[in-house]
């Protein structure tokens, strides 16, 4: 049993050494999250353009809501009641 212990040592696998395995899990974790991270901001930079554009066309749409207004309609006074006439 000793005798097997000891002959398992003597191997020269590249995983044999304690840290390798780890070091190279790490390392690939490493590799992965970095595309994973680039690939997130790809996607939040598309989202923050959509929504920018989203806003942009709600502005545009209320500025042209409000310059086809009848001049005819009543508005409401600044204290919020109704007009007096």
């Amino acid at each position: 049993m000793i005798a097997l212990a000891a002959s398992s040592s003597s191997s020269t696998s590249i995983f044999d050494q304690p840290g390798t395995l780890g070091f190279l899990v790490v390392f690939g974790m490493g590799v992965i999250l970095y595309f994973v991270f680039r690939s997130l901001a790809r996607q939040l930079r598309k989202v923050n353009e959509a929504a920018r554009a989203e806003a942009a066309s709600q502005q545009e749409a209320e500025a042209a809501a409000s310059e086809h207004r009848s001049p005819a309609a009543p508005r409401s006074s600044p204290n919020g009641s109704p007009p007096t006439q």
